[in-house]
């Protein structure tokens, strides 16, 4: 009798049955890896921008208090963005002719507001508040890194779903005095957890279940 499989058939066919199997699972395991990846989420990247403004320089070197540029940051949801005469409140001084600047002399000549792209965006459906976080004592490099060592900004944190309910969850490592709210070099003391905690209900934080409901963001 003529044999109609070769004798190797049967490990091609248990081979391939157990990749059939093991496909959905890598699957989701591939989409996963990717949706958390700087691909998905913009994490490291930094945006080319009109005028290639430097952290480092400005906040690192200067000294420049946060609020300087972003003015709404402790009053709105969105901290704002500087117009060009917060700019030319210097640049009208030093560097009046700098090659790199005349976006900006343009833009206050034709009285056009220059167009900086947001770097940390977050999807539509998703409500985030500056104002509310610094109240509560959230510094900006807990979000944004450490910002006084950026040529050019990057997105530091996922700023994914996850990553923000671990803070909602346990806000008290994260946690300020309201004067180091704005201190870039803030370093967390020895006993950060005891006093989160306590500047946790001295600001009346809501509790982790409260912070963790749906419509904390999805409203």
């Amino acid at each position: 009798m003529v044999q109609i499989f070769r004798p190797g058939a049967d490990s091609v066919a248990r081979v391939v049955l157990a990749g059939m199997a093991a496909m959905p699972v890598l699957a989701v395991g591939l989409a996963y890896t990717l949706w958390r990846s700087p691909y998905a989420t913009a994490q490291n990247v930094a945006r080319e921008q009109p005028v290639p403004f430097s952290h480092e320089h400005h906040v690192g070197g200067l000294g420049i208090d946060c609020r300087y540029c972003h003015t709404a940051v402790e009053k709105a949801a969105f901290a704002g963005l500087p117009p060009t005469e917060t700019c030319m409140s210097c640049h009208s001084q030093i560097w009046t002719n700098a090659p790199m600047l005349a976006p900006v002399r343009t833009s206050l000549a034709e009285e056009r507001p220059l167009v900086w792209r947001r770097v940390h965006t977050l999807p539509a459906y998703v409500y985030f508040n500056h104002a509310v976080h610094v109240a509560k004592g959230v510094g900006c490099t807990t979000c944004h890194g450490p910002i006084q060592t950026m040529k050019l900004v990057y997105q530091a944190a996922p700023l994914t779903m996850g990553w923000c309910l671990d803070c909602h969850r346990d806000p008290a490592p994260h946690l300020r005095a309201h004067e180091a709210v704005f201190d870039v070099v803030w370093q967390a003391p020895a006993d950060q957890e005891v006093v989160g905690r306590r500047l946790a209900e001295e600001r009346h934080i809501r509790s982790p279940e409260r912070l963790s409901e749906c419509s904390i963001c999805h409203r």
